[in-house]
């Protein structure tokens, strides 16, 4: 999976802003595949709301030092923050200054058909959610719902002409696949972040196409649509998706911002997505040029995937960090001492060095980079009830534990990571004695008291979460009492798909941890370890969408614990 890779440059015109900057002629050349949209379900939301296990409020600070025992602060919630989101000034200049551009993006070929119902032995439970606490969500910042009717035309007319120019066939439009580039425009231009909708292609309004797929990306500091077009006809990149001849439907999403280059420089006032499908037979509804406005969604109603602030996590150099990768190993042993099994990227694993004291009395523990600041934590769920947060230091250790749930924790069976895909920070989803799922919101260094029910009828002994089938979306793997390993699969939003939950898995009782790692296998790859009762850790490779033959890694864990 080949990720778009950021980069700054001036465009030629001094204004506009793109998805551009590759140099990629083939689509396969250019082809990258990242985590897309879904609806999200409905939030019903009772008149009491108690949630469980994450308490009321309490007051502490946290400091820096080296975590133990019995340690950990409470955040005062009306005070804590989320992570720091630093917004540098731009420099007193003529212009907008320099800009970050991203590639297009293209969908595999072939693109995959579209999904038949799958057959597993037993039905799906019901996705429904249920919202216990919380208030609001991420507003749509800085969007003015001007009408986009012109820029729309001019953008479709634009890329028709250039074509026409060259000899190739138009494309048409389809006001489905429209507010399914509208949708994305509002998306990126709320939080302010340029990137592509992965895995798009795979969005019911892209209408199943089969011939193609592509996404390009553009924003400026003015209103200009058509010099939107002509930015990407200079980008090697662009051009080849604007005059790619397998490609005969278009949609266009223009968004308009309160935004300038002087104060708000990441706000930009102008941003357009267009997506382009191919078909061998045009989806009904098909039409010669764009018929009016897309009219802007209205905003959904507040979810638990809602971000708490944009920002863009940083690259750190981990090397002296005590977890140095995520394709690492990392276990406390019997005394509680964490340890690190740093990943070779060959899928072994070197020697253990001792990362931090103090991290018994833990019923599981989890790797995640909770506060998104580019260094691995460690997420402490303790047999007396609390969550305990461990906040990896850049040069070595952890700061002091500071508490995120104090109690009722140890109950819950649950797992870590970056289940929502508008969303850059880690959420919970963990399951309760009576089968519900709950997907909890991160708070950032403070108290957890939001949570959503979004399944039930999930009876898990053990659960993990990993992108099992290559889709770009976290999926659920859940491991029941009868030792099958279900998959749930997800579709980056609160809920998991509603369909039937295939075995993929069976005897999997006989491992006490499980741990998804990213890179252990060379870049980007991905994969799940686990550990058994007999201490042997065996490594299964998910690169083909699903589980391979393990492979033995390490031996002699006996009175381990594995991080997951």
């Amino acid at each position: 999976m080949l990720a778009c890779v950021l980069s700054f440059a001036v465009p030629a015109s001094g204004n506009a802003i793109t998805s551009g900057g590759s140099d990629a002629t083939s689509p396969i050349a250019a082809a990258a595949r990242e985590a897309s949209s879904a609806p999200a379900a409905t939030i019903e939301q009772p008149a009491t709301a108690a949630v469980t296990p994450a308490p009321a409020p309490q007051q502490g600070t946290a400091q820096q030092s080296t975590p133990a025992e019995g340690a950990a602060k409470t955040p005062d919630a009306g005070t804590a923050v989320g992570p720091d989101v630093t917004n540098t000034a731009p420099a007193v200049a003529d212009g907008p200054p320099p800009v970050a551009t991203i590639g297009p993006l293209y969908g595999p070929d072939p693109l995959p058909a579209a999904p038949a119902p799958e057959t597993a032995p037993e039905a799906a439970p019901e996705p429904t959610q249920r919202e216990d606490t919380g208030v609001g969500g991420a507003a749509a910042m800085g969007l003015v719902p001007d009408d986009n009717t012109a820029a729309i035309r001019t953008v479709f007319n634009a890329i028709n002409n250039y074509r026409a120019s060259l000899g190739l066939a138009p494309v048409k439009y389809h006001a489905t696949v429209a507010g399914l580039a509208q949708d994305w425009s509002d998306n990126i231009a709320t939080r302010e972040v340029i990137e592509h909708r992965a895995s798009f292609w795979t969005d019911p309004r892209a209408l199943n196409p089969n011939n193609g797929a592509g996404e390009v990306i553009a924003v400026r500091w003015d209103r200009d649509a058509a010099q939107l077009v002509e930015w990407w006809k200079s980008s090697p990149g662009h051009d080849a998706m604007l005059k790619d001849p397998r490609f005969n439907v278009m949609g266009a999403g223009i968004t308009y911002t309160d935004g300038n280059w002087q104060t708000t420089p990441n706000r930009y006032t102008m941003w357009g997505v267009v997506n382009f499908f191919g078909y061998t037979t045009l989806p009904a509804g098909t039409t010669d040029a764009p018929g009016g406005a897309v009219t802007p969604p209205t905003p959904p109603a507040p979810s638990v995937c809602d971000l708490i602030a944009k920002h863009q996590p940083p690259t750190l150099d981990l090397s002296s960090a005590a977890i140095r990768g995520p394709g690492d190993l990392v276990a406390v042993d019997s005394a509680g001492a964490l340890l690190d099994f740093p990943a070779l990227g060959n899928g072994q694993f070197g020697p253990a060095r001792t990362a931090g004291t103090g991290f018994g009395g833990t019923k599981e523990v989890f790797v995640t980079d909770w506060d998104r600041d580019g260094v691995f934590d460690i997420l402490a769920q303790k047999l007396d009830g609390t969550l305990v947060l461990h906040a990896g230091i850049q040069a070595g250790s952890f700061k002091a534990p500071l508490t995120l749930g104090s109690g009722g924790w140890q109950a819950m069976t649950m797992t870590v990571g970056t289940w929502c895909a508008n969303n850059r920070l880690p959420q919970i989803l963990a399951t309760d004695s009576a089968g519900k799922l709950w997907l909890y919101n991160n708070a950032g260094m403070a108290l957890i008291v939001r949570r959503t029910e979004v399944g039930s009828g999930v009876s898990a002994v053990r659960l993990s979460m990993v992108d099992y089938n290559a889709d770009g979306f976290e999926d659920l793997l859940a491991v029941g009492s009868d030792g099958k390993l279900r998959l749930y699969r997800g579709a980056g939003t609160p809920a998991p798909r509603a369909e039937v939950r295939p075995v993929v898995g069976i005897g999997w009782t006989d491992y006490t941890g499980l741990r998804a790692l990213r890179g252990a296998k060379g870049l980007n790859s991905t994969a799940i370890a686990g550990l058994d009762a007999n201490g042997v850790v065996e490594y299964w490779d998910l690169g083909t969408g699903g589980l391979t033959t393990p492979v033995t890694v390490a031996t002699g864990w006996t009175g381990r614990k594995l991080a997951q």
